[in-house]
């Protein structure tokens, strides 16, 4: 049996590593800044009124991430919203070594030049401690997603938390990895 290991992965141990290294002026290889997690989270609103769209988002992710998703539920209730506490509203995968690579690499390269009109992500959506966070409009731009299955168009979040000390050393290790920040 053969130890599958993601393209990413050995990327950065092979090249990105050294290049961070020089760029950063960090002696040490444990201090480089890595990848700990990416978390990608679906919230279904509509889903107080139609239980269906939930499980369609828990399916979508499963296929889009390889991964089952966590079901959310709400916290609090609230009468605006027609919400209940207790209700499932959203769904959440955590990736983590192998499949977090897998998913960055698809996500670099093929899912973010499919959105349309697409001119970079933005380089200021970094929360301060170097992770990074980026919004999708919609599943279809995943090639795995069947456009004819989808029933309602859903948005995702994807969070990319690193070990980075602050957002430029961020910034340089998701540049590193081919992320197109907008210029």
């Amino acid at each position: 049996m053969s130890k599958y290991t993601a393209r990413y992965q050995k990327l950065y141990t092979d090249v990105i590593v050294p290049i961070l290294m020089k760029e950063l002026d960090i002696k040490n290889v444990m201090e480089v800044p890595k990848l700990e997690k990416i978390i990608v989270n679906m919230g279904v609103g509509e889903a107080t009124q139609n239980a269906k769209l939930i499980d369609a988002a828990m399916n979508d992710l499963t296929i889009i991430t390889g991964q089952k998703p966590l079901l959310r539920k709400a916290r609090k209730s609230e009468a605006g919203f027609k919400l209940r506490a207790g209700m499932p509203i959203g769904a959440k995968v955590t990736l983590r070594k192998t499949r977090m690579y897998d998913f960055l690499d698809r996500l670099v390269n093929i899912v973010l030049p499919r959105v349309r009109d697409f001119e970079g992500v933005s380089a200021n959506a970094f929360d301060g401690r170097g992770n990074y966070s980026l919004g999708l409009t919609d599943q279809l731009v995943f090639p795995e997603i069947d456009f004819d299955k989808v029933d309602k168009l859903l948005g995702m979040s994807i969070t990319v938390v690193s070990s980075a000390k602050d957002d430029n050393e961020g910034r340089a290790l998701l540049t590193a990895f081919g992320m197109p920040f907008r210029k």
